[in-house]
């Protein structure tokens, strides 16, 4: 506890100040177009939006500097205790969970508490841990079979435990996507990714039939012109967004200006869909602005990573960049027609307060091993005299 705090006083001067400057400005951007996303008079004033953007963004940068702070070893020791800890959070769905107006039971509703929690998002930050410690464990063979299936294991628990009782299959994806980043990070062979790619190709004919129909058409869209060509059921919502995007030209009708974000006719135009709203209102260069700031803070998150000379840090910090880089291009897929609709925010930008502090919390990992590149561990273990 004493070390803690010791490397918590020293935050400042230690931790990653310029991944943190990087997500103070998309953050304070993303407050602005949220303001303007929300003004609309479906909203009824946008006073709170902001107001729990700001909170959330000040808990973020409080959650930054404790889990910069953590010693990631001691986390990797007790690794068996944060996958009981993500078993535990997923479960308490079956007495609180609620959908939110989402049409996902992903969301946790304490009587308590002002806000609803998302427990997959904290999920996220343990799993990029537990990995980064099972990877570890196995990096002098981590391409032999036993190394992988241990890795698979720890996946399926999740995943399978988070779409059995949230049916999320957006946040799902994220640990899917963070898995295969950090796989291909730490060195696994090239041969168990064209496997899987084979597996999943002779397995979706078997499992197509167990989606549902929207689900099904979801996907169907993205490649049959046939399905719902007028625009009024599946595609309805794509439509509208796609010519809000495009409806800005260059340079945009203007922050509080755009035609159909003030007339509150996007769907999800502060959540899932602002990217849409920032280019009616910004236009295509403030989508390539939000498009910029958003790689830079993964670009950052790649090149702490490259610079670690642990194995363990090195696959944190491509672990975080994995999470943010799947999340920007499913959201902005999303908007453009490319990318079927899976429910995920545009990291820091969107709307959310849960969103936002996780995501701080996530990018902590990153700072914490800019802070500390190497193990620290035999700091907390008197060594014996050796004459």
């Amino acid at each position: 506890m004493h070390h803690y705090l010791d490397e918590l006083k020293d935050f400042s001067k230690k931790g990653d100040m310029l991944l943190l400057v990087l997500c103070l400005i998309v953050s304070g951007f993303g407050i602005v177009v949220i303001a303007s996303a929300t003004s609309a008079d479906k909203f009824g004033g946008n006073f709170k939006y902001i107001a729990i953007q700001l909170v959330a963004t000040f808990l973020g940068v409080i959650m930054y500097a404790m889990v910069s702070s953590l010693d990631l070893d001691f986390l990797s020791e007790h690794r068996g205790a944060m996958v009981a800890f993500n078993c535990f959070l997923l479960l308490l769905l079956i007495p609180f969970g609620t959908d939110n107006n989402t049409g996902n039971r992903s969301w946790l509703d304490f009587p308590l508490l002002p806000i609803n929690i998302q427990p997959a998002e904290i999920c996220k930050i343990t799993y990029i841990i537990i990995m980064a410690s099972v990877m570890s464990s196995h990096q002098n063979r981590i391409s032999h079979p036993v190394s992988v299936i241990h890795m698979c294991l720890h996946l399926f628990l999740l995943v399978g435990l988070n779409m059995v009782l949230s049916r999320d299959a957006g946040v799902s994806l994220i640990f899917v996507f963070i898995f295969i980043g950090m796989a291909f990070g730490g060195g696994v062979s090239l041969w168990w990714f064209a496997l899987a790619i084979g597996l999943i190709g002779a397995c979706l004919p078997i499992l197509w039939p167990f989606l549902g129909k929207y689900q099904q058409n979801r996907i169907l869209i993205l490649f049959d012109d046939t399905i719902d060509p007028q625009g009024t059921n599946e595609r309805y919502h794509y439509k509208i967004n796609l010519q809000s995007l495009t409806g800005g030209g260059l340079t945009g009708q203007g922050l509080f200006n755009g035609n159909r974000t003030q007339g509150g006719n996007l769907f999800a135009q502060h959540t899932d869909y602002i990217f849409s709203s920032i280019g009616e209102e910004l236009g295509f260069f403030g989508c390539v602005l939000v498009m910029v700031l958003e790689l830079a803070i993964i670009a950052r998150c790649v090149y702490v990573g490259m610079q670690c000379p642990d194995y363990m840090r090195r696959l944190v910090c491509f672990g975080a960049a994995s999470a943010l880089m799947f999340q920007v291009m499913v959201n902005v897929g999303m908007c453009i027609g490319a990318m079927p609709v899976i429910g995920l925010t545009l990291p820091l930008i969107s709307y959310g307060g849960s969103s936002v502090v996780t995501i701080y919390a996530m990018l902590g990992l990153v700072s914490g091993a800019h802070a500390r590149p190497q193990s620290l561990s035999h700091e907390r273990y008197v060594q014996p005299f050796r004459g």
